[in-house]
C-alpha cells in the first residue's frame, strides 16, 4: 500500500518524525511526501536520502502561497528542482485554490503560476499532482488547454468532471475525506479502480481527530472497497500498481 500524498516535512512531525517513519516502514510499501513550499525543500530531500526506496518526493508550489513567494524565490526554487531532478518523482502540489484565495487578482496570479509549472513539469518529464479546491472546472480547463498528460488530481471532488478525467487518462487520489463527503464518494464510485490511488494529506484530515499519519491509507482503502464493492486486497493491489507506474517508482509490484 502506498500513500501518494502526505506532508512529512510539516512541523507536526518534528518531535517524532523518524519514529513514525520506522513504524510506517513495517506497514506500507512506500510514501510520497509532498513539498509545497521552497522552505521545506532541503528537509524533504534529506528524507528521500535517508529513507531511500521507501520515501519519495514530489515538489511544487501550493497555490495558496502565491502571495508570499517572490519571483526571485520562485526562480531559485525551480533551479534547485532542476538540479535535483533525479531525486524527485513529480511536480506538485500545484494548481488553484479559490477557497483560501478569494481576490480575483491573486486568482489570476495562481493561474499564471499553474500554467508555468505545468510546462516546467513537461520540460523535466515529470507527472503533475494537482490541487484544485473550489476551482475544479478551471483547473481541468487549464490542464486540457496546456495538453497536460500525466496528471494526478489530489482529493478531487467534482463528480460532474469524472468523464473528462477518464477521457484524459488522468488519475485521482483519495484520502479520508471520502469517509464523510458525499461528493468524494461519488467520484470514487464513478472512477475506475485502475485510475485511483490512495493518499492521506497527513498530518491533516485525521479520521479520529488530532494528527493524521500515512497509516490512514488503510481506512481509505477500506472505504473504497466498500463503495466499489471489490475486496480490500484488490484495492490495495491495483492502487499500488497505479502509483508505481504513474510515478515510475523503483519498486516491484
Amino acid at each position: 500500500m502506498i500513500d501518494v500524498h502526505c506532508h512529512l516535512e510539516q512541523e507536526d512531525y518534528s518531535k517524532d518524525r523518524d519514529e513514525i517513519i520506522e513504524k510506517l516502514r513495517k506497514e506500507l510499501k512506500a510514501i510520497i511526501t509532498c513539498c509545497a513550499h521552497p522552505k521545506d525543500f532541503d528537509l524533504t530531500l534529506n528524507l528521500v536520502e535517508k529513507y531511500k526506496g521507501f520515501i519519495f518526493a514530489t515538489v511544487g508550489i501550493h497555490p495558496e502561497y502565491v502571495k508570499e513567494i517572490s519571483e526571485k524565490e520562485k526562480e531559485e526554487f525551480l533551479e534547485k528542482i532542476k538540479e535535483n531532478r533525479d531525486k524527485i518523482v513529480g511536480i506538485g502540489e500545484i494548481g488553484l485554490d479559490f477557497n483560501w484565495v478569494k481576490e480575483k487578482e491573486w486568482q489570476e496570479k495562481q493561474k499564471e503560476l499553474f500554467i508555468e509549472l505545468i510546462n516546467f513539469a513537461k520540460e523535466l518529464n515529470l507527472p503533475l499532482i494537482i490541487h484544485s479546491r473550489e476551482a475544479y472546472d478551471e483547473a481541468v480547463r487549464i490542464l486540457e488547454q496546456e495538453n497536460a498528460k500525466n496528471v494526478l488530481l489530489h482529493m478531487f471532488g467534482a463528480n460532474h468532471l469524472v468523464k473528462k478525467v477518464i477521457e484524459n487518462n488522468w488519475f485521482v487520489s483519495m484520502n479520508t475525506i471520502v469517509l464523510k463527503s458525499k461528493k468524494h464518494k461519488k467520484v470514487v464510485r464513478d472512477m475506475p479502480l485502475e485510475r485511483l490511488m490512495l493518499e492521506t494529506d497527513s498530518p491533516w484530515l485525521s479520521p479520529s481527530g488530532g494528527r493524521n499519519t500515512p497509516l490512514s491509507v488503510k481506512v481509505v482503502a477500506e472505504k473504497i472497497s466498500e463503495i466499489k464493492k471489490v475486496n480490500f486486497e484488490e484495492v490495495d493491489r491495483i492502487t499500488t500498481e497505479n502509483a508505481i507506474k504513474f510515478f515510475n517508482l523503483s519498486l516491484s509490484y
